[in-house]
This record gives C-alpha cells, structure tokens and sequence, in this order.
C-alpha cells in the first residue's frame, strides 16, 4: 500500500520562520510579522484575523517580492531529494499549511503531487481576502482526507511532519508523525522527533516504517 507523507510548510519545511515573516520581510516589514506569528501562536487571534491582518501588511505586494522570498527564505536542506525519493518508492507527498496559497502552491515544482494554503487572491491584490477559504488546524485534517481519497489511501496510510499546535489535529488523526524541530504543542503526541536542518534526516525516522 502506498503512503502520504504530509508535510506542514511553517517551522517545518522552513527553518525557523514562516512564508508570511519571509514575505513581510521583502516589504522591510518583519517586525510586524513576528508580532502576528506570535499572536496567533499564543492563541490570541485566529486564523481568518491573522490573514486579514497580513492581507493589510501586503497592500504593496508583487510577485517579484514573492519569488524573493520564496528563493531566500532558509528552507530545510534535501527537501527535493526526500519528495524524489518518496515518488521513487510509489508513495505520494503533500504540502498542507495555513501560509497563503499563492506561496505554498510554488513548492509544486519542487516535487510535492499536491500544495495547499490558505486562499489568498492573486498578487497584486485587487481584491480582499475571504475568511472562508483561511485554513486552520482542523482543515488540515479535512484536506488530508480528500488526499486520501484522490491517492486510494487511507489515514492508516499517513505519516504527518509538523512543528506546532495548528499541527496537533492531524497529528491526532494519522499514526506516524514527525515532529520537526518542535514546540511544546507536539510533545508527546509525535510518533518521532527531529531537531536539526536537513529533511532527509527527518524521513530517515520513518522511511522503512509501513
């Protein structure tokens, strides 16, 4: 049977920041990212304020500014090494993060069968950004079900990567997680644990496991 390694963008597949930091970062507006990453990681604002408020940091975003960061953002080594190997082996991978879309989906040409993000309108903005297509913890678990529909796999298939509580649902669903350079949210609820730079370090952990 095939597996689907699920694969969480922020503190995970990026090392010690998030899409939105590393975005901010191209408008000289870092600080005011943190602030947000903080925000909600702390529980006082969710999902759907958290992107209204980064839709306002970005009024003057353009996709160069996106390739920037996408190109300079510190990403795990190996990343295309792993997702080549899972493909070699039969199995699927897939991106699953709350990040804006029009970020997330890039990592499609890196490899990942399948990217999703929060939905965000194309950049330039020209229009506002709808709370209903912002992800939270719980979405991720819903999108893992429909991968697992579209691949002819089950969550008994599964094996998640994350770094943190919008991570703890779907590592509450599947069998085998790894958490990857992780906070408290994780610990002892991950299946594995990694701490360090390199992708390929992290699937070693689970790359034998069926």
């Amino acid at each position: 049977m095939a597996r689907l390694h699920l694969f969480d963008l922020d503190g995970t597949l990026l090392h010690g920041t998030t899409a939105p930091v590393e975005i901010s970062r191209q408008l000289g507006l870092e600080a005011e990212a943190v602030a947000l990453d903080q925000a909600i990681g702390a529980g006082l604002i969710g999902p759907p304020e958290y992107a209204a408020r980064a839709y306002e940091l970005w009024a003057e975003l353009t996709e160069a500014d996106v390739a920037a960061a996408f190109e300079g953002a510190p990403w795990l080594a190996r990343i295309r090494d792993v997702w080549a190997e899972i493909r070699r082996e039969g199995d699927y991978c897939a991106v699953v993060s709350l990040s804006p879309s029009f970020f997330v989906e890039r990592l499609i040409g890196w490899g990942a069968h399948a990217a999703y993000g929060s939905r965000f309108p194309a950049v330039p903005f020209t229009e506002p950004v709808d709370p209903a297509g912002v992800l939270s913890a719980a979405a991720k678990v819903r999108i893992a079900d429909r991968l697992c529909e579209e691949f002819g796999v089950t969550r008994a298939d599964c094996i998640a990567y994350g770094d943190s509580l919008s991570d703890k649902d779907l590592f509450s669903a599947v069998p085998i997680s790894v958490a990857v350079n992780a906070d408290r949210h994780l610990s002892g609820i991950s299946t594995h644990s990694y701490m360090g730079g390199n992708l390929w370090e992290a699937y070693e952990l689970v790359r034998h496991a069926r």
